[in-house]
C-alpha cells in the first residue's frame, strides 16, 4: 500500500474544515497506510510560535515534520490548512526533498488577506463575497481580524508569501468545486495544477423511505454572527404566516444572547453549543435544514449531512453551493434576496414538492460523494505528473 502522510493546522475553534479532514483520513485509510501530522493555535504559545508568525517558519514544526518524513518515508504529502503553527516552513521543506505534495485548499482566506489595502481587497464592491467585509471611508488597511492589525499585516504577508508557494512550486492543489478553482486561476494559478476533490462525509447509504411533511422542525446549525446572515433569516422567518414549522437553532456566537432575547419564541428555539451528534440527529428528522450565509461557501457539510438523509436545504444560490444539488433544485433563493427566501419557506408547506426534491437530493449526494469515486479520483490526482 502506498503511504500518505496528512498535515493539517487545527483551528482555535473547531470547524466543519477539522471534522472534514478527519473524515478524509478515514476515507483514505481504505486504500493507503496514513498517518497524521497536526499542529494547533489553541495550545499555548511559545517563543517559537511567536517568531514564526514574523518569519512564516516554525522551527519545531520543521523539525516534528522532518521526523515525521524519516520514520514514515510517505510516497505523498496532503496538506490542508497552514498558519501559524504550522508554517510555510513545511511547504519549503517537502519542495526541498521533492515529496509529491497536495495541497487541499477549503476556503478563500488566500483572496480576503492577499494585499495590504481595503480598496484592493474589495475591488471596488462595497463587500467582499468571500468574507463579508464591507467598505469603510475611515479605514485604508486591510483589516482582515476586526480585532488585530499585527495579526492582519502578518497573515498578508503570510498569504502572499503562499500564493507564490502555489504559483511556483510543483505542487497538486486540491479544490472542492469548480468555481473555487476558477478564483484560483484569476489569482494567478496555473490551471494544470488543479484539481476537483471533495471532501467526504461518513454517511450511511439508506433508501429513502419518509415523509418530510410528518416533521415540524427546520434546522439552523452555525455560528450566529453577520457574516452567516442570521439575523436575515430571523426577521424573514417572523414573516412567514403562522404555521406549525419550528426553527430550531444550534450554535453559538457574538449575537447569541442579542438574537435569543430578541427573537425566542414558540416557533424559534435556540439550543446554544451542543454535541454534535445531538445536531446530526435533529437533522435526521428535521422536514428541512436552512442557512442564508453571505459568504461564498467550500462544502457546506451541514447542507451535505442534510441531503444524505433526504432532508432538502434552503440555501441562497451562490458561489459553489449550488454544485451540490441537482439541476433546477426548487429550494434554493437569489443570494439577499429576502422575499425569495419568504417564498422557499413557505413552499415547505408543498407536501409533493418537499418529498420529490428529498429524494433528488440523496441520490443526487450518493453519487457525487461515493467513496469508490473518490478514492479513485485520489489516486489519479497522486499519480499525475
Amino acid at each position: 500500500m502506498k503511504k500518505v502522510l496528512v498535515i493539517n493546522n487545527k483551528y482555535k475553534i473547531k470547524g466543519g474544515e477539522d471534522s472534514n479532514i478527519i473524515d478524509e483520513i478515514n476515507l483514505l485509510k481504505n486504500k493507503y497506510t496514513v498517518e497524521f501530522l497536526e499542529f494547533d493555535n489553541s495550545k499555548k504559545m511559545t517563543l517559537t510560535d511567536l517568531i514564526s508568525l514574523f518569519t512564516n517558519s516554525n522551527l519545531d514544526s520543521n523539525q516534528k515534520l522532518i521526523k515525521k518524513l524519516k520514520s514514515f518515508n510517505p510516497d505523498a504529502v496532503y496538506v490542508h490548512n497552514l498558519w501559524f503553527v504550522g508554517n510555510l516552513g513545511i511547504l519549503k521543506i517537502l519542495k526541498k526533498y521533492n515529496f509529491n505534495t497536495l495541497i487541499k485548499i477549503h476556503n478563500f482566506r488566500y483572496h480576503c488577506a492577499r494585499s495590504f489595502l481595503i480598496k484592493k481587497h474589495l475591488n471596488l464592491k462595497p463587500k467582499c463575497n468571500a468574507c463579508n467585509m464591507s467598505s469603510n471611508s475611515s479605514l485604508l488597511f486591510n483589516k482582515y481580524f476586526h480585532d488585530s492589525y499585527l495579526r492582519s499585516f502578518l497573515l498578508i504577508i503570510f498569504i502572499k508569501r503562499y500564493l507564490n508557494i502555489l504559483k511556483s512550486n510543483k505542487v497538486k492543489i486540491l479544490t472542492i468545486t469548480n468555481f473555487h478553482q476558477h478564483y484560483l486561476i484569476k489569482s494567478g494559478v496555473n490551471e494544470k495544477k488543479l484539481n476537483l476533490y471533495l471532501n467526504p462525509i461518513e454517511i450511511k447509504k439508506t433508501k429513502y423511505n419518509k415523509n418530510l411533511s410528518d416533521s415540524n422542525s427546520v434546522i439552523y446549525a452555525g455560528r450566529l454572527n453577520n457574516e452567516k446572515g442570521i439575523k436575515e433569516l430571523l426577521r424573514t422567518w417572523e414573516d412567514v404566516e403562522k404555521n406549525n414549522l419550528i426553527l430550531h437553532i444550534y450554535g453559538t456566537g457574538p449575537l447569541e444572547e442579542e438574537l435569543v432575547k430578541k427573537y425566542s419564541s414558540e416557533n424559534i428555539i435556540f439550543y446554544g453549543e451542543v454535541n454534535n451528534n445531538i445536531v446530526i440527529d435533529a437533522i435526521s428528522k428535521a422536514r428541512a435544514v436552512i442557512t442564508s450565509t453571505k459568504m461564498y461557501e467550500g462544502q457546506p457539510r451541514l447542507l451535505c449531512e442534510a441531503s444524505s438523509f433526504g432532508v432538502p436545504s434552503i440555501f441562497p444560490s451562490y458561489g459553489g453551493m449550488t454544485e451540490f444539488f441537482p439541476n433546477d433544485y426548487k429550494f434554493s433563493f437569489k443570494q439577499f434576496d429576502y422575499n425569495d427566501l419568504l417564498k422557499k419557506i413557505r413552499l415547505l408547506e408543498d407536501t409533493e414538492i418537499l418529498n420529490q426534491e428529498g429524494i433528488r437530493v440523496q441520490e443526487y449526494l450518493f453519487d457525487k460523494l461515493d467513496k469508490n469515486n473518490l478514492l479513485d479520483k485520489f489516486d489519479k490526482i497522486l499519480e499525475k505528473n
